[in-house]
Formats: C-alpha cells, sequence, structure tokens
C-alpha cells in the first residue's frame, strides 16, 4: 500500500511538473526522472536444477502436477526454442548472470575449477547482473545453489548481492546436515543458518519474506532451487500424495518447488507488486540421466551438445506490460535475461560491458518479429555445438562432427554433414570463427567424466545406444 501511494505522488508530482515545464530543458529533466522511478520494475529470476524440458504442464507434462508455474507461463509467454549456454550446472548460471558466453572469460567446465587450478570461479573482472541492479539502487539477493566459486572474491556478497541465503556448492542434502562443509552450508551472507525441515521450503520461505522486507523500493532477486537435483529427496507428505507415481521422488520434488512458487507469487499479488514484477522462469540445463527426468522428443540429456542438454523451458511474466497466454517460437537463449532486464528497469548498458544476449522486449510487445538469435554456440572441452538458423552441428574432438536440421528433426536422427557439404562447412567455419574470440577453458572436469562425456556423444552422434552415463556405471577405455 505505501508503495501504491508512493507511486500515486510521484505520478501526480509528474503531471504538476508538466503543466509548469514552459520548455525549461531543466523541468523535462526533472519530470523524466520521476516518471522512470515510477515503471521500475522488480526483477526475479527463477532457476531450477536439472528440470526435463516436458516436466511441467505448460510444456505438456500429464503426469507431474505444476499448477502455479502452469499459470505463471499461462499470463505470462512460454518459450519453445529456448536454451541456455552450457549443458551443466555452473557454467550454464555463469553465463546466465554474466550475459556473455562463459568461454569469453574461461568458465567453460563444470565445477569452479580442478586440482591444478583451484577454485577459480568467476574472473574478478567480470561483472554480474547483480553488480550492475545493485549500483542502480535496486535491493539485490541470491537464494539458493550458487555454484560459482566459494573463494572469498567469488562470494555472492562480493558479486553484487546485498544478501546472500543459499550454499556455495553444486549441490546438497534437501535436509538438515550435521557439520555441514563451507560449500555444502546454508549460510546468510557467510554465517550458518541451522534449519528444520525441507530446504525447498526454507528457501521458499526466505524468497516470500525478503519480497515483504523490500516491497516498498525495486528489487532485483536470484532465486536458484537446487530442486530437482539429486539426492531425490522429499518430504513424507509429498511422499505420500504420489506413493503410486511411477516418478514418485521427483513428483514430490516438483509438487514443493511448485508451491512454493506459487507462495511467492502470491506474495507478490497481495503485497500489489506483481503485476510490476519482471520474472523469468527457466532450468540451468536439459533432465539429468539420474533424476528421473524426461526431455520428450528431444535427443540426449543433460551435459551433452544434443537438445537434450541445452533447450529448456523457459517463461517471461510481467503483466504491467507483456500480454499473457503468448507462446514464443523463436531462437531464444539465457543470455538474453540480463539484457532484456535492463531495458526494463531503463538502465542504460555501459559502453565496455560485453554482453551476447538481446532484449526481448521488442519480440514480446510485438513491436519486432522473427527470431532474436540467428546463431548461437556451445562448447565444452572437446564437444562443441553451432545453431545457425534451423541447422546445428555437434562437433566431437577427434572424431568428427554431425549436422542436422532441427525444422523437420527435432530429435537429431539424420546426419546431413556429408549430404549438404556446403551447408556444412558455413556452419564448422562459423564455429570456428566464434571459438577465435573465447579463451582457453581454464580447468578440466577429469578424466573420468570426460571419458564418460566423450562416450555418450560418440554413441548419440553415430544413434547407437549409450552404454555408460557416469564414471560408477563402467570404467570406460583411456581411448574413447
Amino acid at each position: 500500500m505505501i508503495r501504491i501511494l508512493k507511486n500515486i505522488l510521484l505520478f501526480s508530482l509528474a503531471i504538476i511538473l508538466y503543466s509548469c515545464v514552459n520548455n525549461n530543458p531543466k523541468d523535462n529533466l526533472l519530470v523524466s526522472k520521476v516518471q522512470k522511478e515510477i515503471v521500475k520494475p522488480n526483477i526475479i529470476i527463477i532457476v531450477v536444477d536439472d528440470a526435463g524440458y516436458v516436466d511441467f504442464g505448460f510444456m505438456g507434462s500429464e503426469d507431474l502436477e505444476t499448477p502455479n508455474i502452469d499459470n505463471l507461463a499461462k499470463d505470462g509467454v512460454f518459450f519453445t526454442d529456448a536454451h541456455v549456454s552450457a549443458t551443466v550446472c555452473a557454467p550454464s548460471r555463469a553465463g546466465l548472470i554474466t550475459g556473455k558466453y562463459q568461454q569469453r572469460f574461461g568458465f567453460e567446465a563444470n565445477g569452479t575449477g580442478d586440482t591444478a587450478s583451484g577454485d577459480v570461479g568467476l574472473s574478478d573482472n567480470v561483472e554480474t547482473m547483480a553488480d550492475v541492479f545493485q549500483k542502480h539502487n535496486y535491493k539485490t539477493i541470491a537464494i539458493g545453489k550458487w555454484h560459482l566459486g566459494a573463494t572469498s572474491t567469488d562470494h555472492p556478497n562480493k558479486r553484487g548481492f546485498d544478501e546472500f541465503y543459499g550454499f556455495l556448492g553444486g549441490g546438497r542434502s534437501y535436509f538438515p546436515i550435521n557439520n555441514p562443509s563451507k560449500e555444502h552450508m546454508l549460510q546468510q551472507n557467510g554465517k550458518r543458518v541451522e534449519f528444520d525441515g525441507y530446504l525447498t521450503d526454507v528457501l521458499g520461505d526466505r524468497s516470500v519474506d525478503f519480497v515483504e522486507e523490500n516491497k516498498d523500493q525495486p528489487f532485483f532477486m536470484y532465486l536458484a532451487y537446487n530442486a530437482v537435483h539429486t539426492p531425490m529427496e522429499a518430504k513424507l507428505i509429498d511422499l505420500e500424495k504420489y506413493k503410486n507415481h511411477p516418478r514418485q521422488h521427483l513428483a514430490a520434488m516438483t509438487w514443493s518447488l511448485d508451491e512454493n512458487i506459487g507462495r511467492l507469487r502470491n506474495k507478490l499479488k497481495e503485497l500489489n507488486i506483481l503485476d510490476n514484477t519482471l520474472i523469468y522462469f527457466l532450468s540451468d540445463n536439459g533432465g539429468a540421466h539420474n533424476n528421473s527426468s524426461k526431455n520428450g522428443p528431444l535427443k540426449g540429456w543433460k551435459g551433452n551438445k544434443f537438445e537434450g542438454g541445452h533447450r529448456v523451458p523457459f517463461i517471461v511474466n510481467w503483466p504491467a506490460k507483456i500480454e499473457g497466454n503468448q507462446k514464443f517460437e523463436g531462437l531464444t537463449s539465457s543470455l538474453d535475461i540480463f539484457s532484456t532486464s535492463l531495458a526494463a528497469a531503463q538502465i542504460n548498458k555501459v559502453e565496455n560491458l560485453v554482453l551476447d544476449g538481446v532484449n526481448l522486449l521488442p519480440y514480446l510487445l510485438n513491436d519486432k518479429s522473427g527470431n532474436p538469435h540467428q546463431q548461437l554456440y556451445w562448447r565444452k572441452l572437446d564437444e562443441a555445438g553451432a545453431r545457425i538458423g534451423d541447422h546445428k552441428l555437434i562437433r566431437l574432438k577427434n572424431f568428427g562432427s554431425v549436422m542436422y536440421n532441427l525444422s523437420s528433426d527435432i530429435g537429431e536422427i539424420n546426419n546431413l554433414a556429408t549430404k549438404d557439404t556446403n551447408r556444412y562447412n558455413r556452419l564448422s567455419k562459423k564455429l570456428s570463427v566464434w571459438e577465435s574470440n573465447m579463451t582457453a577453458p581454464l580447468w578440466a572436469e577429469g578424466k573420468p567424466w570426460e571419458d564418460i562425456t566423450y562416450h555418450i556423444h560418440k554413441r548419440l552422434m553415430e544413434n547407437k545406444p549409450v552404454l555408460y552415463k557416469a564414471p560408477t556405471d563402467k570404467k570406460v577405455s583411456s581411448s574413447h
């Protein structure tokens, strides 16, 4: 209510000032400043972990219940050709939070460093979305999974977030841990938080409380749930609800996730700030092989360059500006979130800030048609990919490349590399040109996972069954 009264007063002031302008440039500047303050939106990015492409009602799921997330899609825009910049957790998050290909600063492999390199994390000279919004008087918070570095310089409080309420590592139990490590400890700005209950609810609680605490000022929230990443743990009440479900644990975890997203949205509505809140919803990569997720018609899963690894469910919701009940089929990237949010907040990008994403608002407001992107690229160590228009190239080091036409072959079965050689050569060249502007990876993932990933790509490129999906399944020979 206070925020509404404030906006009414500001709007009235703008009218009074406008009536007294008399072509005075200083008065014009003051009116412009007041108008901009009135429309400054809240920004919320909801990132879920390892969710399957079709594991939400709005994406066609018939067995997982997601009513609140479905309503978010119904009241906004959902995307059918949206992608993240990496097929695994850490580099995907690095791309999202910086708005640029993470290969520009060497953050290419999963994790935040290896034995040789140590915990490298985000480059110290890379600016995050939170850095920018913090400088423009937004209250900023990161909730949940970080996985972008655990050293002091990479702590969220040093990367633009006024508050961090979450854990630094890539995963942890959903229930309390005795004597947790620094990476697994739930913390608030470095201080351990001891909790009872279920972590998804605890993170949801903090998201709701933060909104209540900051209802009278613009805020930027990065809400990174670790659901539905392993371990597959759920509350007893939810497991009982889905006791006869073939994907019992995933269904229960997804239900809890949906409940908490619904609670957040209901709080925004209760405070009369939902309309002027820009909400994004997406998964950090494709569904994983070990959490019962489903990627529908897409080939592959988390960790590989086929569509199942990086094409994700994606929603943009902003009731005050964007008409709901829309489906957008243009080629889109998680890299676009940074540029779109700057435009929504009317923040001018500084000249030296490199962003690879585009502003989606003109497309969503029907001021522009077509594809936001004509090309997208991926690379993780031995594997790389390029999307140019409807065609997709996947390259495996020391093995070769395949090419597909996604408009007629979404399952990436029919290799056109030797049938359409001119196009194949163009895509290969474009991938090489893109790579020439990137930095070499600063760390690797370790031979066991690199061998498994190589094996998976090779078998999928040959349309053969994958024999091993994790190092624990079976050792792969050093020759791949």
